[in-house]
């Protein structure tokens, strides 16, 4: 059994310390993000979907082992279901290229249930990275579905 590291609280606690996490590349923090349930998902940006503690796990091992992710989530949007609750994200990502520091923009989407220990993420699902900060499209027409 995994021993939590987050507070019960709000789902935007266990965001805020997942995105901590990241930016400071703790696994073991990171890790205790997620349910203990093993039918967590994991997409990252331009990646295949990643099932269950194992495969997370090394995705982000194999990730810090690059060093640390800095990413800020703005602009986040909240659906509360009861005891689930979905965030979508704008991140913004810092990349060091040959010329310093560039943003890149990700969506993504942050699911999380509520659970004994508190609210834990069930799913990440980012799409590749943007160039620009996209703007938000109410109303305006699908692209794919």
């Amino acid at each position: 059994m995994r021993k939590s590291k987050i507070p019960p609280g709000l789902p935007d606690d266990t965001e805020a310390a997942f995105y901590d996490a990241l930016q400071h590349a703790d696994i073991d923090r990171l890790m205790a993000c997620w349910t203990d349930e093993d039918d967590i998902v994991c997409i990252h940006p331009g990646g295949p979907r990643l099932l269950g503690h194992a495969a997370v796990r090394a995705s982000f091992d194999a990730m810090f082992s690059n060093g640390s992710v800095q990413a800020f989530p703005e602009k986040v949007r909240r659906l509360d279901a009861g005891l689930c609750r979905v965030h979508s994200v704008l991140e913004r990502v810092m990349i060091q290229g040959n010329n310093g520091p560039k943003q890149a923009w990700v969506l993504a989407t942050n699911v999380y249930v509520k659970t004994p220990q508190g609210w834990r993420m069930a799913a990440h699902h980012a799409s590749p990275g943007l160039t620009q900060e996209p703007a938000d499209a109410s109303g305006a027409r699908p692209v794919l579905h």
